[in-house]
């Protein structure tokens, strides 16, 4: 790359760095990622597109550090040998300094190289990046053991309070109004996601470009997709049915492909660039777990809104797909329960199964009886004493079969600390 406009893109890049502080929100995951200060970790943060991971990245910058962005259409022409000289060119422009933020960096194909000779030297490196496996053969062969990787996603529901401006002590003391006010505030959240731009500006135009971005530069073009049109069609149905099974083989039929394998891989470039997230029906036989057919959440409410088609409001499936979202966001490691009857979520914690989850927007007389079947099936499978059943907004504790039911609304148990 020509040297003097790297050097151009670097000063314009710093005079640039940081954000308007009114405008941004304090991410939950800073405390954790800040916790690791005093280690000699690669701290890699990754998640979908425009969920904020450059925000985290200002938030968490120290003062004597540098900051580069590559996914700047300017580095079009940046690659692995141009390393040494950006090295050199930081510090003839800004000194020498022990702090390197990296955003999006697996654009440039050889980075970990360059990364693993900084660390060498003692340096202090943070890494952001928009897919899940960006790092799974750069690790196995270059970063084993010398990184920590994070997950960002869009705000949750406490993120989304704070954008409101609304701080939640004690969730114990409420009063009834401001409970009214939650639930108010909880539903905004429901129907309008938590991308924080789109949050500021409203423009369901902003998010239609943002998921085609994600299908056209992390999708089709890094994994060289030919039939465009399949795999469209494969993402509007994952949209348009949340918090449903799905089947590869009628995806095929539906697509006009002749293999099953090509939906699986288009899931997996999928999830790959966090759009979209495949549960597996637990078995203790992960040969079966594989088989079964996945239930498909996708990444933000609004934006599968915007995707998809609804044939009603469809809250009680969104309202499954805001706590898989805040499982995930919590690294918690999830299945879902099927035999006679179904359970949405189970919790596994080492070898056994910890927690049964059941969500319904409410419970009434048509699905009490099979959501409580549901829940106390999985419980006596897994031998649990204890379960959980979220609604909207009813709250008790119930005894069935001589187990433990607590029914508790969403909007509690995702501020519940």
């Amino acid at each position: 790359m020509d040297r003097n406009n790297l050097k151009d893109i670097l000063l314009l890049q710093e005079k640039k760095n940081g954000f308007d502080k009114e405008f941004t929100i304090k991410r939950t995951l800073s405390n954790n990622i800040n916790s690791f200060d005093d280690t000699d970790f690669i701290i890699i943060i990754s998640g979908v597109r425009r969920c904020g991971k450059s925000v985290l990245l200002d938030q968490i910058r120290k003062p004597d550090s540098y900051y580069i962005n590559f996914d700047d259409e300017r580095f079009i022409n940046f690659t692995v040998n141009d390393f040494q000289q950006m090295y050199e060119l930081l510090i003839e422009l800004f000194g020498r300094k022990k702090y390197f933020y990296f955003d999006e960096i697996q654009n440039i194909t050889g980075w970990e190289r360059f990364v693993r000779r900084l660390h060498n030297r003692g340096n202090k490196i943070f890494i952001t990046g928009s897919n899940a496996s960006m790092l799974s053969k750069e690790m196995g062969t270059h970063l084993t053991g010398r990184n920590i990787m994070r997950e960002l996603y869009p705000f949750s529901f406490r993120e989304f309070l704070r954008f409101k401006g609304k701080a939640i002590t004690n969730i114990e003391k409420l009063t009834s109004i401001e409970t009214a006010e939650i639930r108010k505030l909880f539903l905004e959240y429901l129907d309008n996601g938590g991308f924080p731009e789109y949050l500021q500006t409203g423009k369901t135009e902003y998010l239609q470009n943002l998921y085609e971005n994600i299908l056209y530069r992390d999708i089709i073009t890094r994994f060289n997709i030919r039939s465009e049109k399949a795999l469209k069609i494969t993402s509007f149905y994952a949209a348009s049915n949340v918090s449903k099974d799905i089947s590869f083989n009628k995806l095929k039929n539906i697509t006009g492909l002749t293999s099953a394998t090509t939906i699986k891989n288009y899931f997996h470039y999928l999830e790959n660039s966090y759009l979209v997230f495949l549960l597996s029906r637990y078995n203790y036989s992960l040969q079966k777990q594989i088989y079964y057919n996945k239930k498909v959440y996708f990444i933000d409410s609004k934006l599968a809104n915007i995707v998809g088609f609804r044939f009603s409001e469809d809250k009680g499936r969104m309202l499954e797909n805001v706590v898989f979202l805040d499982l995930k966001r919590n690294n918690k490691e999830i299945f879902f329960h099927r035999e006679k009857r179904k359970c949405d979520f189970l919790i596994k914690q080492g070898a056994n199964i910890t927690k049964a989850i059941q969500v319904t927007w409410n419970l009434n007389e048509k699905n009490r009886t099979r959501e409580f079947q549901g829940l106390l099936e999985a419980m006596n499978n897994y031998g649990l004493d204890d379960g959980l059943i979220l609604t909207f907004t009813e709250e008790s504790l119930v005894e069935k079969e001589g187990k433990k039911i607590v029914i508790m609304p969403v909007w509690k148990w995702l501020l519940d600390d």
